[in-house]
């Protein structure tokens, strides 16, 4: 067994609380060693990990891991909330009681970790000083080195973070035990994985992997799952999972900030690394907040709601992420920058790694590959057509290391926000941007929040899954109390964010091409939305918001037919009757949904029927 009280005292650890904590389940898993790491052991845990195989190099400051083959995703049917109170209790939070997944999280984690060394993460996710810094502390064990290396990129990772509090049992407590990878039944009647997040308690217990957010515990379970539950209880604040942007206009000298909510596959991480298109280069400036998480709450001095990312890095899909789509990403992850690939392709010989969509073909001379499963490629055989990476493959780099960060990433104060947005995918139905000023129904708009179902998804083709405010994996309690809790946050606000709703997927149904060229472009519906919120520009009154007129959007270099910029910026009311329907039907099964919200669904019902007559 370890000696715990040797292992703390020699790093400094000094909170009585954490101490507790670590004797505790140093005794349940059995750990034979104790080690409190912080960012500064980096270089030195880089080298013993290279040193067991853990990682391998992959160029100059860069390095390739890989993850067992059965554990490269979240798992959103083993992940939990679970609580004290069934009230707790939402349609996507796979809620259970806490007396019952505590003993069986405990059960699991018993004995499994003799013979290995317990790593003592003491971590913050918030700035240093941030109003919201004291639900942002947490201590993480592990007993996976390469998790230790990624949390050091996700957080901010120190001692005197724990030592500090105000109060020494205010921190969140989580436990990450990997298990038997080779033995757990993953994906079978036989599971042995739960990924539990016990919010009343602010206790994170996970069992069964050693990848993602699985094994992150500072990103979603505490960054979005604990965080929720941490703002609604207290009141204070929301988590979401957001991206954060700032744009600097440089011929006025106005800063603006701007978050927001998007499924899967619908452009967040493109869009919260985007640069101005070059025709406005000169005249606007985007920086880089985070493309994942945002803490918001009102600033009781200004009024104002102010959002901030309580992460520390990026932690990226790698596919399709190139020098078109995502120049930002990639050159957050430039030699030097101390990035590590998770399950990409592996050229062991030259420390190449290589994903699909990095370039338009692979490498041509396969000899040396390995796919993400270390198998090499020069042995498959012709007809085999399956990806060198795996689709969920992910580079994890700090934030420093993207381009253009801002300069106030890591500033106490955080951002005020001017715009929230969401944005799905959708061929038709939405259009390039559509504003709405009433607060309610950009509450309703983001709760009706989704993407067309694909082939991956279950639904029919062409209706929405529907995830709120892109946050269906991650909510932490009821939806309804969730609804009610965001109307009164943003609604304490003086100064109300702008909400709009964006879409840069629609298609041509005849050829299939985009009917807007995306990417960098993306700014300008953006510069639209901000003069709206100004009072510079009216638009145009739909029953789903304001739409922008050919002559308010600056389509300066803008390679875009008349038909197709009429066709985005026009609402089609008889598919927008017929998704009003599919909505009802997604709200109704919410129970303790505001009267507010169902008010703005009727009232945008209406003005469609009145519009389509």
């Amino acid at each position: 067994m370890a000696d715990v009280e040797a292992a703390l005292d020699a790093a400094g650890l000094k909170n009585p609380r954490v101490r507790e904590f670590v004797a505790e389940y140093a005794e349940l898993t059995g750990a034979e060693r104790i080690e409190v790491v912080g960012a500064a052991d980096d270089a030195r845990l880089i080298q013993e990990a290279l040193d067991a195989g853990e990682l391998h190099p992959a160029g100059e400051g860069l390095y390739y891991s890989r993850s067992y083959y059965k554990d490269t995703a979240r798992s959103e049917e083993r992940t939990i909330v679970a609580t004290n109170d069934e009230k707790d209790k939402g349609v996507y939070n796979n809620w259970r009681p806490a007396s019952e997944m505590k003993p069986l999280l405990h059960d699991s984690m018993r004995g499994a970790s003799v013979g290995k060394t317990m790593y003592v993460i003491p971590y913050l996710m918030s700035p240093p000083g941030n109003a919201l810094a004291p639900w942002a502390a947490g201590v993480q064990l592990t007993d996976t080195r390469t998790v230790v290396l990624h949390m050091i990129r996700m957080s901010r990772v120190a001692p005197h973070f724990l030592d500090e509090l105000d109060d020494p049992d205010h921190f969140v407590r989580a436990v990450h035990v990997t298990g038997d990878l080779e033995n757990l039944g993953q994906g079978t009647e036989r599971d042995q994985r739960y990924f539990v997040t016990v919010a009343d308690e602010r206790t994170i217990l996970h069992f069964g992997s050693s990848y993602g957010g699985n094994a992150l515990l500072g990103k979603i379970a505490h960054g979005l799952r604990q965080g929720a539950y941490d703002g609604w209880a207290s009141k204070k604040f929301l988590a979401e999972q957001y991206m954060l942007i700032g744009i600097h206009d440089n011929e006025t000298g106005k800063d603006y900030h701007i978050c927001g909510g998007f499924p899967s596959a619908s452009g967040k991480t493109n869009l919260a690394m985007m640069l101005a298109p070059d025709v406005l280069g000169e005249r606007y400036h985007v920086s880089f907040y985070g493309d994942d998480i945002a803490w918001l709450w009102v600033d009781e001095e200004s009024g104002r709601l102010m959002g901030m990312n309580p992460e520390y890095g990026v932690f990226g899909v790698a596919k399709d992420t190139n020098e078109r789509t995502n120049p930002t990403a990639l050159h957050s992850i430039d030699p030097g920058t101390d990035a590590i690939f998770t399950n990409v392709a592996y050229n062991p010989t030259t420390g190449e790694v290589w994903w699909e969509g990095r370039t338009p073909s692979p490498p041509s001379n396969v000899h040396g590959w390995l796919d993400w499963t270390g198998s090499p490629l020069a042995d498959r055989k012709d007809s085999d057509s399956s990806p060198w990476a795996h689709p969920n493959s992910r580079f994890t780099t700090t934030l420093a290391n993207v381009p253009n960060i801002a300069e106030d990433f890591d500033a106490a104060a955080g951002v005020p926000i001017d715009a929230i947005i969401f944005g799905g995918r959708t061929r038709d139905r939405e259009p390039l941007i559509r504003a709405i000023h009433d607060l309610a129904e950009g509450v309703y708009d983001g709760l009706t929040l989704g993407a067309e179902a694909t082939a991956a998804a279950e639904g029919k083709e062409g209706v929405l899954r529907y995830d709120p405010m892109s946050n269906r994996p991650f909510m932490a309690y009821g939806e309804g109390d969730y609804a009610q809790h965001y109307l009164d946050v943003v609604g304490a606000a003086t100064d109300q964010p702008i909400f709009a709703h964006v879409n840069w997927f629609q298609r041509d149904p005849q050829d299939g091409h985009f009917l807007w060229p995306g990417y960098r472009d993306n700014l300008r519906p953006l510069l639209w939305l901000l003069q709206l919120r100004n009072g510079e520009v009216t638009g145009r009154q739909t029953p789903v918001g304001i739409v922008p007129t050919e002559e308010e959007l600056n389509l300066e270099g803008v390679d875009i037919s008349p038909k197709d910029l009429e066709t985005i910026l026009t609402i089609d009311n008889a598919r927008w009757q017929q998704e009003m329907a599919n909505r009802a039907e997604h709200l109704e099964q919410f129970d303790r949904m505001p009267e507010a919200i169902w008010e703005a669904h009727r009232r945008v019902a209406k003005a469609l029927e009145a519009d389509g007559a």
